[in-house]
């Protein structure tokens, strides 16, 4: 049995998958698979599930079918797939669960022809405990994966409808995306933890969810030191208790400080961490340890040439970061994309504070039954990035106006009820962050009011804005469509422009030279931080992604403009920082 980490160099995205709850005992499921692509969703007639049978093909998981890294590289329109293999087991000693950083989109797991379980939602993580269906030896897992990206209620993010890529939609992912793997735990184990930070007395409140009866304790350390802990005999069920911190370290934008937890739980021992901080709304002002921020975020997508929507490494994921930070990001919206877990660990190391959005891009928003659609997974993202200090506020969707409508014929005809509900649970599963319904209109109940604008005239695009600090009026392009009502707001899409639309395109005229992208970018970006009504700014975008080729660094990850220069204008201070 392959336990712990891997020294397999077969296998690809080795680390393990959920820092902020690492057990000790796993297997990485990566690597060569049995495949078979099933257009006709003949598959479960032909019992490709039963043991034995096998496929024709072969894949490289956690890689997409139309990736390279894949080794299938299929680019057209996939309806459904099959994976199998083999693994051994040579102890049934221990519950054994099966877990997916993402599978897209309705996704069945059979362990030895016997079905498992079945997941709906293409980008959050999942798992089956499978130790009934596990024997010693060898075992077979297959698991079918069908989606349908033209589906008016399916979320697809920024997957193409259409054969080819065009406009801002790229190439499709279906099925496998993330890693795959194992965990073998005690009979009675840490189900779930969260916490509950307290920047004003130093100490932090945890609640745990815990499968059985047995000693729990929590030993909370920073830098190595032991900074607090707590006890208990017996314990199940859900447990809450509040652990004064000896050492109060703050985490901040740029700074993420984070303390360490060892859970003990009978026989199961967890690794964990937090951050120590608050975040909140105050009026026009974003406060963080309450203290003004001015969110200078970049829009990123979460999109990569080789692996679409996988990072071929987690250097990868990490060096997306340091990109933004090298040019005077201090943090994202994770844009049209619910990103994998390790991405929001290296997100809480660097201090680097996004957006936890979700993909729901492809729905109708005009259909009531949309929220059907989103509901149940975005509740599964926000549960499990809860404990992300690096989170700072939610969004679960992006330009609900109605779809496939030029601007000019565009009517408020989103199902302004769903829109408004999904405020309202987001709050209810999260009153420690703010919430901003829906990014870039129509607004229906917000925290924070924000707008897209594409003007790339500093001489126009300032004076829109201007009038936010003299009289309290927000520039809004559809005003008869939504109304501001004095929420803290900030430009939550700009820029955008690009040096060369020759294979692609940008947002409006093509600048002549670098030296007259920087002045736009500076113009624009000066018009945002030197308004004392802002809380940030989101500029359009980190990198090209296929034929949007308006990013700051071109699609693999090749800087485009003096990254000094951008980074000067950028990092400088805001208004709202004084």
């Amino acid at each position: 049995m392959q336990v712990g980490f891997s020294v397999n160099m077969n296998i690809p995205r080795q680390e393990y998958p959920r820092p902020q709850f690492e057990r000790r005992d796993w297997m990485n499921l990566n690597g060569l698979w049995q495949f078979e692509i099933d257009n006709d969703a003949s598959g479960e007639a032909r019992a490709l599930y039963k043991e034995g049978v096998p496929l024709c093909g072969t894949i490289n998981v956690p890689f997409c079918p139309e990736s390279r890294l894949s080794g299938v590289e299929h680019k057209d329109f996939i309806k459904g797939v099959w994976y199998k293999r083999t693994i051994n087991i040579p102890d049934t000693s221990s519950k054994i669960f099966i877990h997916f950083g993402a599978a897209d989109y309705i996704c069945r797991i059979y362990v030895n022809g016997t079905l498992a379980g079945e997941h709906k939602g293409g980008y959050i993580s999942f798992s089956f405990d499978i130790s009934s269906l596990i024997r010693k030896g060898e075992n077979e897992i297959c698991v079918y994966c069908s989606d349908d990206t033209l589906s008016p209620l399916i979320p697809s993010g920024k997957q193409s409808d259409k054969y080819e890529s065009y406009g801002c939609l790229y190439t499709r992912t279906t099925g496998i995306w993330q890693t795959v793997w194992l965990e073998f735990i005690p009979e009675e184990y840490i189900e779930l933890v969260k916490y509950y930070p307290n920047v004003n007395d130093s100490s932090i409140t945890i609640t745990a969810l815990l499968n059985g009866t047995g000693a729990f304790n929590a030993d909370i350390f920073y830098d190595g030191e032991l900074v607090g802990s707590h006890s208990t005999n017996s314990a199940s069920g859900v447990i809450s208790f509040t652990i004064k911190l000896s050492r109060t370290e703050l985490w901040e934008v740029g700074k993420g400080r984070l303390y360490d937890v060892k859970f003990k739980f009978g026989k199961d021992e967890v690794k964990s961490y937090f951050g120590l901080r608050n975040v909140r709304i105050d009026g026009k002002k974003l406060l963080i340890n309450n203290k003004a921020v001015f969110g200078r975020w970049v829009l990123d997508q979460g999109f990569y040439p080789d692996g679409i929507y996988t990072a071929p490494s987690d250097e990868a994921l990490e060096n997306d970061i340091k990109l933004s930070m090298a040019v005077g990001f201090n943090g994202a919206r994770l844009h049209e994309k619910i990103f994998e877990e390790r991405f929001l660990y290296h997100a809480d190391r660097h201090g680097y504070i996004v957006w936890g959005e979700y993909p729901d891009w492809g729905m109708d928003h005009t259909n009531p039954a949309s929220v059907y659609s989103i509901l149940p997974e975005w509740a599964e993202e926000i549960k499990r990035d809860f404990n992300h200090p690096a989170i700072i506020g939610w969004c679960p969707h992006n330009e609900t106006w109605a779809p496939n409508c030029p601007k000019a014929e565009r009517n408020k005809t989103q199902y302004d009820d769903a829109i408004l509900l999904l405020y309202e649970i987001t709050k209810k599963l999260d009153p420690t962050r703010p919430c901003i319904d829906t990014s870039g209109g129509y607004h229906v109940k917000t925290d924070v009011y924000c707008v897209h604008d594409y003007e790339q005239n500093p001489a126009v695009f300032k004076p829109r804005y201007d009038k936010l600090a003299s009289d309290g009026e927000l520039y809004d392009p559809f005003p008869d469509k939504e109304s501001y009502n004095g929420e803290a707001c900030f430009v939550s899409e700009y820029g955008g422009a690009s040096m060369s639309t020759e294979n692609g395109w940008g947002y409006g005229a093509t600048p002549l030279s670098e030296e007259e992208f920087i002045a736009r970018f500076k113009g624009l970006t000066e018009a945002l931080l030197n308004n004392p009504s802002m809380i940030g700014l989101c500029y359009t975008q980190l990198t090209d992604i296929e034929q949007e080729q308006n990013g700051l660094y071109t699609y693999d990850r090749k800087p485009k403009f003096d990254t000094e220069a951008l980074r000067k204008i950028m990092s400088a201070k805001a208004a709202i920082e004084e």
